[in-house]
């Protein structure tokens, strides 16, 4: 196998001093985002009003922009000077990124972030020798020096780290670094040796009632319909209609704004909180669906190409369609079966793969979705819905390889 580059996430247990660090470096980017986004913003808006010639031209690079953030808006607020000139310049960048891909047709007009988010994450890339060295128990982190990790063991020790990101959420931080992983390395030699194609594929249904249903007969249930995750949900609704209470409260004794107060914040950390740990059983769920499936060493995997974004359009499907992370799923299938090497097919959107009898190959144009059970009106074949869309494309001739 070839050298590949690996990503790996876990949390760490910095120190008060670089805990502030941690959350005034986070602070400052979010900062020079924002202020990257207002100023092509207003630059966009003019041309729109005639008083440019073309956004192209008159838009500000991240380059051109951090050249005014070091020698101007430092001068006049010399706290940006706080968070590191390499994170800082990668805030800028993403915020590049966010307005090239709104030109290019591929993304709406950026936004603002917003300090509630906290989708912020500050960049590091590796400058020194030290940078990013791993131990057991802790990480060389640039500008943060020394840090202890949560989970012993779990970074690949003595590996190559290209770059690393540290984020803040719900209170708890988290690093993320991506590891070149080589030919000799025990990650690679223990995949080689547990994978081996079969001669035989698998095709894969996604549904809401079922998560996925395979062709060979496993099933893989909803998640989101578990007591744990039901409970965590009754909880976090609770939760949040507190934080509303305290909202309007405050709006009754102060006018129409609200300042956040110590209480309202402390309400938030808990919404927060609840939002992770129901994200975290989420994202556990489908790691351990994805190696249930690669398991069974298939020698291609067959999927539907769903149009995720056309099934939230439907305001009594779109909180369950949100829930199942479809495009999460996918995006880690796909890139487990590309490390593997087994080959990752995607069949047409309108590929009647429920409609169609997997026996006789009629396509059953009065199927409604209510009928969960499918019976060829041509030959009789019975067998259950899912089931059957998962034989018809784990058959399926005309497909793109993902």
């Amino acid at each position: 196998m070839k050298a590949l580059l690996k990503a790996f996430k876990t949390e760490i247990a910095p120190t008060r001093e670089q805990k502030e660090k941690i959350i005034r470096s986070i602070g400052i980017a979010r900062f020079l985002y924002n202020q990257y986004i207002a100023y092509n913003k207003k630059l966009y808006r003019m041309y729109q009003c005639g008083l440019l010639d073309s956004h192209q031209k008159h838009f500000v690079s991240a380059n051109d922009f951090d050249k005014y953030v070091n020698h101007k808006l430092k001068i006049e607020l010399p706290w940006i000077n706080e968070c590191g000139s390499k994170a800082r310049k990668k805030a800028l960048v993403n915020a590049e990124t966010a307005f090239k891909k709104f030109f290019d047709g591929l993304a709406g007009f950026p936004r603002f972030k917003k300090k509630s988010n906290q989708d912020v994450k500050l960049y590091f890339p590796k400058n020194n020798k030290g940078d990013w060295t791993i131990w057991r128990h802790k990480l060389m982190i640039p500008t943060l020096k020394q840090v202890r990790l949560k989970e012993f063991g779990y970074l690949p020790v003595g590996a190559i780290v290209t770059s690393g990101t540290v984020s803040y959420v719900a209170g708890r931080f988290y690093v993320s670094v991506v590891v070149d992983i080589d030919e000799k390395s025990k990650y690679n030699k223990d995949l080689e040796a547990s994978y081996h194609t079969a001669t035989t594929g698998m095709g894969i249904d996604l549904g809401i009632k079922k998560l996925a249903i395979v062709s060979n007969g496993k099933t893989f249930n909803n998640i989101n319909k578990s007591s744990k995750v039901k409970r965590l949900e009754k909880r976090l609704r609770r939760e949040r209609r507190c934080l509303s209470r305290k909202y309007e409260s405050k709006k009754k004794k102060g006018g129409k704004t609200v300042t956040a107060s110590a209480n309202i914040e402390k309400q938030k950390l808990k919404v927060q909180k609840l939002h992770q740990r129901i994200k975290h059983i989420r994202e556990d769920y489908e790691n351990k669906v994805i190696h249930e499936i690669v398991k069974q060493k298939p020698r291609f995997i067959t999927v539907e190409d769903l149009n995720v974004k056309g099934m939230m359009k439907n305001k009594h499907l779109a909180q369950a369609v949100a829930a199942q992370r479809f495009n999460n799923l996918l995006v880690k299938l796909k890139r487990k079966a590309e490390i593997i090497g087994i080959e990752f097919r995607v069949v047409d959107i309108f590929y009647p793969s429920s409609k169609t009898c997997h026996c006789c190959g009629h396509i059953h144009k009065d199927l409604k979705l209510k009928d969960r059970v499918y019976v060829c009106p041509k030959c009789g074949y019975t067998e259950d819905r899912d089931f059957n869309a998962s034989l018809n494309l784990r058959d399926a001739k005309k497909y793109r390889l993902a």
